[in-house]
């Protein structure tokens, strides 16, 4: 595909894992879409819990399924591939069937149940990217990655409006809503392990092992973590604006969110193909200072008040989704071009751990500056993202050259 702006279907579902891969993406991801939006309410709904109880079990299960991830990266690095994407859909299985049989008021079987599917969920995608690093290789990669981005999102979106379509059935919809996310986890599980991709790492040369030590990427991690700040914006601090300080329509941040979707879903590949003719690390310091600018431009928005402050908001997140499109295309790809095949899925764990931390107390710590006010939240969320675009436009690519050679352009 090199750097050409052209995008061939065929070639791009074949670089994804292929025809059957990419459906295992669909289905799981219509699954997770189903039940990870409302698993809050099916614990407050179905299994009776107050609503803090549910929130620290959901949080705790988040946490300690982090703890997991470095096994998946060291699993990955033993060759496996297909069999750790069907074991993080097959462990969701689990945990949906402990939901399914977890009585009411019962928090601590509700716990595993969230545990097993954080597990599930921070397993994924470092097992989707490393199949896709199989597969595919240079920027035919990076569009391979985008193309399951924008898959995922619209299975994404396409459950979660199922799931709000069924949510006046009470407790039982929200049963037979777990019950099919976890035969659609079943499903996706069978069809990815039938692929049966592997890789053989005893093939890597002694020397390649030496030329290519596993990239260290320090403020590349610290700086995603701020950068992932960006996929929660329109689930927490836009609608707090909107409906706390506009007083707008709670249709404004359903419209917005859905906008959201769409876009990303139907410019996530083009973009990111679009974005081939450059480095990848200063495509994905563009994308921090175009967050920046966006997260400003909330700033100015929410000054202008109830009336032209909710279009104005609408408007910036046309912005703010741009960027988190050219995060979201560059920033794996970036860590997939850094890494050599020996440690690759350690490497993805680790930019996993990074990713599943940030999202895990941006809600805190969003919250928390909102608080104090406008300002206070889009200044310190633009200033950070600012600073993190830096860090990564300066960082050396270490581990992305031999000994001896020149640095890879990435």
């Amino acid at each position: 595909m090199g750097t050409s702006t052209k995008i061939q279907p065929r070639a791009l579902v074949r670089a994804s894992g292929g025809p059957r891969y990419a459906v295992a993406v669909a289905v799981d991801s219509l699954g997770t879409g189903l039940l990870r939006p409302f698993l809050l309410l099916y614990g407050v709904t179905v299994l009776r819990l107050s609503a803090p109880t549910t929130g620290i079990a959901m949080t705790v299960g988040v946490v300690v399924a982090l703890v997991c991830t470095p096994a998946v990266g060291r699993w990955l690095d033993r060759g496996a591939r297909s069999t750790v994407v069907a074991a993080s859909m097959l462990v969701r299985v689990v945990g949906v069937a402990l939901l399914l049989a977890a009585p009411a008021g019962h928090v601590w079987l509700f716990a595993t149940a969230a545990l097993f599917l954080g597990i599930g969920n921070q397993s994924w995608p470092a097992a989707h990217a490393a199949l896709v690093a199989t597969v595919a290789h240079g920027r035919e990669r990076d569009a391979a990655l985008a193309a399951g981005r924008a898959v995922r999102n619209a299975g994404l979106g396409a459950g979660a409006l199922l799931a709000t379509a069924c949510l006046a059935g009470g407790t039982t919809a929200f049963q037979a809503m777990a019950a099919v996310s976890g035969l659609a986890y079943l499903a996706a599980a069978a069809l990815a392990w039938s692929v049966h991709l592997h890789t053989h790492p005893a093939a890597t040369s002694a020397k390649d092992r030496a030329d290519r030590p596993a990239p260290r990427m320090r403020a590349l991690l610290a700086a995603n973590v701020v950068y992932v700040f960006c996929l929660n914006v329109f689930e927490i601090p836009v609608p707090l604006v909107l409906v706390t300080q506009l007083h707008a329509s709670p249709v404004w941040p359903a419209a917005i969110l859905v906008g959201n979707t769409v876009l990303v879903v139907t410019l996530q590949v083009p973009v990111t193909v679009l974005m081939s003719r450059f480095s990848r690390r200063t495509v994905l310091a563009l994308a921090g200072v175009i967050l920046a600018a966006s997260y400003l431009g909330f700033l100015v928005a929410t000054s202008l008040g109830h009336g032209w402050g909710a279009p104005a908001v609408a408007t910036v997140s046309v912005v703010c989704t741009i960027g988190e499109i050219i995060y979201a295309g560059s920033a794996t790809a970036l860590v997939t071009a850094l890494t050599p095949a020996h440690v690759l899925g350690r490497t993805l764990a680790r930019f996993q751990l990074s990713t599943g931390f940030g999202l895990a107390i941006s809600p805190a710590v969003i919250t928390a500056l909102a608080s104090h006010g406008a300002a206070a939240l889009w200044g310190s969320l633009a200033g950070a993202t600012l600073l993190s675009a830096t860090a990564v436009a300066t960082e050396k690519d270490q581990g992305a050259r031999g000994a001896g050679r020149a640095p890879a352009r990435t």
